[in-house]
């Protein structure tokens, strides 16, 4: 039923009419129509004369939804407990969709926890979204969300999944590739592969926990090196944690191990940075015979002595693809190289050179003297006979690198496509940003590998749930910066409060883009008020 208003009188004299209508469809009818239940009488006069308020005063009597709002309005603040509603709603979709406690339950059966794992493990995916933080204060966190089944939740559970986590991280990765395949029905064509470093609050050393090269600047501290993949629709492959002193090579070499042995990946494209090449990971990428991978991978114009003197010395026209793209192909032998030109970053180089120069020659020599301790000036000055001079053939080198990459592959695939591959790396570049930043991966307060490395599959699961929903706001055509998508979403709260001895759930309002979230997730929004 619904209340509709009909228009009558004349045109010198117009009236309009409110009755009470409901729609039914006749046996036979291909659509639906509508009969008057009731003539409620003319609007103006019902107005007028404030029938319609004491009507629906009178059908408000009848209906405790309405009687909750009412006294909702009118109940003072402390009488009423709010929590966070909507994050929880969005990512458990998301979460069931990946079909994560399925396979969090089949990792945890047989082991007698006490506790529900699966949504220990959520829970700890959700904070990291919502409140990043040590365990500790997810702990005191928890509490604020309206989930079933986190009330229960105690620091020393959080503690015991991480240790779950790391010990058949091996054995979750495996399962989520596999319904991730059958999932989303992605293509594994480009594997985008990079590494980062992520530093422990501890002191002491152990197998993991290794003092090396910090990509934080934080070399007073322990760390773990940490290799990914993703695919060219940025979502998380693979991740796989090395001791915090391994290099970026043997790290690659390891992760192109884990795609083969745990993944059972057949064949894809990786591609990955010029620190991360070695004659021996191109030899294990391609020289299987059963799979053979294919690679685009950075060079290093400087250490190669084939690529700074026969790739990068060898004429040839370059092909256009995009004002700030150039590319040309040279074979040295058997082996590709893709020569890549930005002429708006040549133009900016040639121009801190020629600076960087004009500051050379405007020094007086004891002056002069102490550019040898900047490596942008040492590098342009040779000394004769005490006195420092430009080098004219360092010059001339520099000046052939200006606003250029050099890539190798053993694809068939066309020069300009290689180029725009290696230049997709930004996305595994921002998996970590996401990682570092959004979800605070960094520090790790744990005290050992095994949970520590938890600590690493929790972030991972968190990122899965973020790039979900940013691919489902994306097939929406919904644009939102992360941050304030998630401060809606935690806007729409619950709201418990008690009336004539019956616990009744209020939600509050959809801010920003919270509905629009919900509707991408497929989540259906909760009604106004639910009685408990």
């Amino acid at each position: 039923m619904f209340l509709k208003v009909k228009h009558g009188g004349n045109e010198k004299n117009p009236h309009d009419y409110l009755q009470i209508v409901e729609s039914y469809r006749p046996e036979g009818a291909e659509h639906p129509r509508q009969r008057v239940l009731a003539n409620l009488g003319r609007l103006d006069y019902l107005i007028e004369s404030g029938q319609i308020d004491r009507l629906i005063e009178g059908l408000a009597r009848f209906s405790e939804e309405l009687q909750v709002r009412k006294a909702a309005e009118t109940l003072p603040v402390e009488a009423c407990a709010s929590r966070a509603w909507g994050p929880a709603l969005v990512f458990r979709r998301l979460w069931k969709q990946q079909r994560l406690p399925e396979v969090l339950g089949k990792l945890a059966a047989g082991r007698k926890f006490g506790f529900d794992v699966e949504r220990a493990a959520f829970a700890m995916a959700l904070q990291r979204l919502c409140a990043p933080g040590s365990d500790l204060f997810g702990a005191t966190w928890l509490p604020t969300v309206e989930a079933p089944g986190l009330d229960g939740i105690q620091l020393q559970h959080l503690y015991r999944t991480a240790r779950l986590l790391g010990e058949r991280r091996e054995d979750l990765e495996r399962e989520l590739f596999l319904r991730d395949r059958d999932l989303f029905g992605q293509d594994l064509d480009l594997l985008f592969v990079d590494t980062t470093s992520v530093y422990v609050y501890r002191d002491t050393e152990t197998a993991f926990r290794r003092r090396g090269y910090s990509r934080d600047r934080r070399p007073d501290l322990p760390q773990f090196v940490l290799c990914v993949a993703v695919d060219q629709h940025g979502w998380p492959v693979a991740w796989e944690a090395f001791p915090g002193n391994t290099a970026d090579k043997p790290a690659l070499l390891s992760v192109i191990e884990v795609f083969r042995k745990r993944f059972g990946i057949r064949r894809a494209i990786v591609v990955a940075d010029r620190g991360m090449i070695s004659q021996k990971a191109i030899d294990l990428l391609a020289d299987d015979a059963e799979a053979p991978f294919g690679y685009i991978l950075g060079c290093r114009m400087r250490g190669s002595r084939e690529v700074h003197e026969e790739v990068l010395g060898r004429a040839g026209r370059y092909q256009v693809v995009a004002d700030n793209l150039q590319v040309k192909e040279v074979r040295v032998g058997t082996r590709r190289y893709i020569v890549c030109r930005n002429p708006e970053e040549a133009a900016h180089d040639a121009a801190q050179r020629e600076a960087i120069l004009a500051d050379i020659r405007d020094k007086t020599k004891r002056e002069q003297k102490a550019l040898l301790k900047s490596q942008g000036y040492k590098r342009f000055v040779t000394i004769e006979k005490g006195a420092l001079q430009i080098d004219p053939q360092t010059v001339a080198d520099e000046a052939r690198l200006d606003g250029k990459w050099v890539l190798r592959t053993n694809t068939d695939l066309p020069a300009d496509q290689v180029a725009e591959s290696y230049k997709s790396l930004w996305r595994v570049e921002r998996t970590f940003r996401e990682c570092k930043s959004t979800l605070q991966m960094r520090p790790i307060y744990h005290q050992l590998d095994e949970t520590s490395i938890g600590h690493l599959v929790a972030c991972f699961l968190a990122l899965r749930l973020e790039v979900h929903l940013q691919r489902k706001l994306s097939e929406k055509g919904v644009k939102a910066p992360w941050p304030q998508l998630m401060q809606d979403l935690s806007g729409v709260q619950a709201v418990r409060l008690r009336l004539d001895g019956k616990d009744w759930l209020l939600r509050t309002g959809f801010p920003g883009q919270a509905h629009a979230a919900f509707m991408a997730a497929g989540v259906q929004p909760p009604p106004a008020v639910t009685t408990l």
